[in-house]
């Protein structure tokens, strides 16, 4: 691992991890913030997805925790290579990252997309995760949501990952009025966030070279690591370490269904705090105050 900064997003230390994917070289960056027991805090896949949306998360957890946030491969400042980003290459990232960074067994806060995979690296390496917060928990890309079968999904993906057509249509739906559109439709609550610097600070985002390719493999469904509400919740029950879920109070009606699905489930502590699919982004100081009992508390 390399110190690329002393002064991060959230003024952490940021650092680099060389990480390698079917022999393609990858630098992972992420930030560390705090001292105490080790939380990993992994944000949601997104077409704007970095560190800096739990950034002020991390340094609310930092006064009790060293929290480590990362920017996923394909997104933020890490390594967006043309990949075909799949569910192996971040099944196998976070093994990695978690066996390589940290000696102890650790706390994971994973917003949105992420909760797949870590309820995974949950199961296959139960030793390595004390307890874990899901934040708004979703399993399914946007377009599969929205009803398009996996030969749709497949032919928006290629047309996004063709070279010139490619690159317009990803333009066309990363502009800041539509990005705008987005969050107003079902990431934040209070429009009053949505001023033009922090539009500006996303699109900005999704303007780097190359982000087109991992953006479309989420939209499109082809990171989901899950595939169905039935695997869903039998993946969660094969858990052994203690989880509770923040479901947004205003989460969009099928995004909620699969939310209040877990919920029921006899082992899963829940909690209905305000805000959507960006509650962590939103509203961190609830979040914080909402999710610090569950980590504090040693049984």
């Amino acid at each position: 691992m390399t110190t690329l900064s002393t002064t991060g997003v959230f003024a952490g230390e940021v650092k680099e991890f060389p990480w390698n994917w079917q022999n393609q070289p990858l630098r992972v960056v992420y930030e560390t913030i705090g001292e105490g027991s080790p939380l990993l805090l992994l944000p949601a896949f997104s077409s704007v997805s970095t560190r800096g949306e739990v950034g002020e998360l991390a340094k609310l957890l930092s006064t009790h925790f060293q929290v480590t946030a990362i920017d996923w491969p394909g997104f933020g400042e890490s390594s967006r290579l043309s990949l075909d980003y799949n569910p192996a290459i971040y099944e196998q990232f976070l093994a990695d990252f978690v066996k390589s960074v940290f000696n102890t067994p650790i706390i994971v806060v994973a917003a949105g997309h992420a909760t797949g995979y870590v309820l995974k690296l949950a199961v296959k390496q139960p030793e390595a995760i004390s307890k874990i917060v899901l934040l708004a928990p979703t399993w399914r890309g946007p377009l599969p949501t929205m009803g398009a079968n996996a030969n749709i999904a497949a032919m928006v993906r290629g047309m996004v990952r063709s070279p010139i057509f490619g690159q317009a249509l990803y333009k066309l739906n990363t502009t800041p009025s539509f990005l705008s559109w987005m969050y107003r439709r079902h990431v934040f609550t209070d429009t009053t966030k949505l001023t033009p610097e922090f539009i500006a600070e996303k699109w900005q985002t999704t303007q780097q070279p190359n982000a087109r390719f991992a953006s479309a493999a989420f939209v499109t469904g082809n990171i989901d690591t899950i595939h169905s509400q039935a695997e869903f919740l039998s993946l969660v029950e094969s858990v052994n370490v203690p989880i509770i879920a923040f479901i947004g109070a205003s989460s969009p009606p099928k995004s909620r269904q699969e939310m209040d699905a877990l919920a029921k489930l006899p082992k899963i502590t829940s909690v209905i705090i305000p805000g959507t699919l960006g509650l962590h982004e939103e509203y961190p100081a609830i979040v914080f105050d909402a999710i610090l009992p569950f980590l504090t508390n040693m049984c």
